[in-house]
């Protein structure tokens, strides 16, 4: 039975927004406009065209001569000689060869198809960090004026003889450090918004929409380890080429058996000096059969052996592509279990902190005492808010890493 996660994020801080709409949209542009991914697909679509040039018959030879000394025979002198001729490959050899191409094209695709996955996954290491850039930046303002608004209670208080002036100057310290961090914040969005153009190809310096709230997540959690290998393009990718190579195994084989040849001699003659000869001038036609023989194994040996030692190559790379892929879904999936957790956690921990102010609050308005605590508890508070917005981030780029492997949402 299929168990669902479903992580509530609506906290005050975050409300349900366009976010699947909005990353959706920048998927489908990069998936246009990214020059890798076009060289991916240049790469399937001349991969195609071998297949045609491997099962095509040899071109035919045409031959021309002329006898400049001409050869007399019965019939006449020989003036000129016309030959075309056909070489045929072994039976099977050209569909072998072609097999081996389609399949090899067909794995180029399955690259392809992962490098659109790759893409997203890219896109989605790129998106979320400005997304948590972004939320960074309001929390950071509103902790701005959260302790300003602090400043005006301890200036109160020490106007009116129940606090102390070093609870102004704590509050202007912590003030000074939050809005350095905010402007050092702000600098650093330049750099990941050129980062994400890149990935779309387009000016480095276009505006980004990142939304204001991430969305619920839906996840099914029991996801099989062996569907990944039925799924993933990688996977898909090295198993065609292992079939590539069983063709290309069965093509090597067959092209060191003999190769067969038709073809026609045509001899021009003219009519010779006895005229009363019936078949005086009367021109040959000489049909023709040629056959090679490869008895230099040498070539053709080693051509199957290439073969044997790719195929034994791809075996042992889709076994280790299979390994990878399982230990990586392993850590993804403890990844999103981890942040998991810390988001339920720091969800508490921030109620938790709120309701602490509170209480101190009121307890300085009516005594003028533990001010410190409250400043204390604000920059927890602080803390807690933007660990809850990164593992949030790193949630949503866990689900995007699982649905890369199991290649579930392409």
């Amino acid at each position: 039975m299929i168990r669902f996660i479903i992580l509530s994020i609506a906290l005050t801080l975050f409300g349900f927004g366009s976010f699947a709409q909005t990353f959706d949209d920048y998927f489908k542009l990069a998936a246009e406009n990214n020059p890798g991914l076009k060289a991916q697909y240049n790469e399937y679509e001349a991969a195609l065209q071998k297949v045609d040039q491997v099962k095509a018959l040899p071109d035919p030879t045409f031959s021309f001569g002329y006898f400049i000394s001409p050869a007399e025979t019965k019939v006449g002198p020989q003036k000129a000689k016309l030959s075309l001729s056909q070489m045929f490959p072994w039976f099977g050899t050209l569909k072998a060869q072609g097999d081996a191409a389609a399949l090899m094209a067909e794995a180029k695709y399955q690259n392809f198809i992962d490098a659109r996955n790759k893409l997203r996954l890219e896109l989605a290491a790129a998106y979320f960090p400005l997304y948590e850039l972004n939320e960074w930046i309001r929390i950071e303002q509103e902790n701005i004026n959260v302790l300003k608004s602090y400043k005006t209670i301890a200036n109160q208080k020490f106007n009116e003889g129940a606090g102390s002036m070093v609870d102004v100057l704590r509050v202007d310290i912590m003030l000074k450090d939050s809005e350095t961090n905010l402007e050092i914040l702000k600098t650093k969005e330049t750099p990941l918004i050129a980062s994400f153009n890149k990935l779309l190809n387009r000016p480095e310096n276009e505006a980004v929409s990142t939304g204001d709230s991430l969305k619920t997540i839906l996840l099914p959690t029991d996801f099989r380890k062996d569907s990944l290998t039925a799924l993933n393009p990688k996977i898909k990718a090295l198993s065609l080429k292992l079939q590539a190579s069983l063709a290309s195994e069965r093509a090597a084989k067959k092209q060191g058996l003999p190769k067969l040849g038709v073809g026609l001699d045509y001899v021009i003659v003219d009519k010779g000096s006895n005229l009363s000869l019936p078949d005086n001038g009367k021109d040959i036609v000489m049909p023709m059969i040629s056959i090679s023989i490869p008895i230099f194994r040498s070539k053709y040996n080693a051509l199957v052996k290439e073969a044997q030692l790719t195929r034994k190559g791809y075996e042992n790379k889709l076994l280790d592509e299979t390994n990878t892929l399982v230990s990586e879904y392993e850590m993804a999936m403890f990844q999103l279990n981890q942040q998991e957790q810390l988001i339920s956690l720091y969800q508490k921990q921030i109620e938790t902190t709120k309701q602490s102010i509170n209480l101190l609050l009121t307890s300085y308005a009516n005594s003028g005492k533990e001010f410190e605590e409250v400043l204390r508890m604000q920059q927890q508070l602080l803390k807690y808010q933007k660990m809850h917005i990164s593992a949030l981030v790193q949630y949503q780029i866990a689900v995007e890493k699982i649905n890369y492997l199991t290649s579930n949402i392409y």
